[in-house]
């Protein structure tokens, strides 16, 4: 299938490991030409060598998201090097895992700064040239704990909620000029970042990791973690032509895992 997007620029934040990393290389085998971003200069190279083996385009960017004052020169560079961004994939690393109560304010005020108004103000950088263009696609990875809150993370569970709102908003205001806005939402995939809260369960509950894993598949209706690469094909069909009909919508890839309709 022809997803209709070959030679498109697409910022992938957040993509030199798992989630965001497997959603750069599923744009790139379409043809998408991708800008990865992330702190760690090794796993942007390893990012880009993943694309480059099979022939396609990658700019890697040194970015810390929480630096606000970064967003104007990198998204300016990637318009000089790549074009201008037809596709935004806003993604984030994930807070500590914490209770509900008794948080310091300032942890949730890092947080916020971090992982939503960061977000916030590159999608603003990007969206007037979406608009010229009167094509877009604006696609935010969160976490089902945003419908369904998981216990121990609820800075994650709350701040995310908040993006999808935001989402739909936003979806809302762009619909009529050729830009769409959508959610995708991982339950448990297998990247890193599961295995180090898998890890922090089994030393918080005594139990082995083994017994964590098992105890989770059992709630999970596919009977399995999910592969990173499941959730970046599903990012490439929503950034496709295919997909222009849909917006302002949030799409889980969980194996059935949340029981909510």
């Amino acid at each position: 299938m022809d997803y209709g997007i070959q030679g498109k620029v697409a910022l992938v934040l957040a993509s030199s490991r798992g989630l965001g990393q497997a959603m750069a290389v599923s744009l790139a085998r379409e043809g998408v030409k991708v800008a990865v971003t992330g702190r760690n200069p090794e796993g942007l190279n390893t990012t880009v060598e993943m694309i480059k083996a099979f022939g396609g385009t990658a700019l890697p960017i040194p970015w810390d998201l929480s630096e606000l004052g970064a967003i104007d020169p990198n998204v300016s560079l990637v318009e000089q090097q790549l074009g201008s961004i037809d596709i935004l994939i806003n993604n984030t690393g994930g807070p500590p895992p914490t209770p509900a109560a008794g948080q310091d304010p300032k942890l949730w005020e890092k947080s916020f700064h971090d992982m939503v108004l960061s977000l916030i103000s590159i999608t603003d950088r990007v969206l007037p040239g979406m608009r010229e263009r009167r094509w877009g696609r604006i696609i935010t990875s969160t976490t089902s704990g945003a419908i369904a809150p998981i216990r121990n993370l609820a800075i994650s569970n709350t701040l995310r909620a908040g993006l999808s709102a935001w989402s739909k908003t936003l979806a809302n205001e762009v619909a009529g000029e050729g830009i769409t806005a959508n959610i995708i939402m991982p339950g448990r995939v297998a990247t890193d970042r599961l295995r180090q809260l898998d890890e922090a369960r089994s030393k918080r509950e005594n139990m082995t990791y083994e017994a964590v894993v098992e105890a989770s598949l059992k709630l999970i209706p596919a009977g399995r973690y999910g592969d990173p690469k499941e959730y970046g094909d599903t990012a490439a069909f929503l950034a496709s032509m295919s997909a222009a009909y849909i917006t302002g919508s949030v799409i889980r890839v969980d194996g059935g895992q949340v029981q909510g309709i």
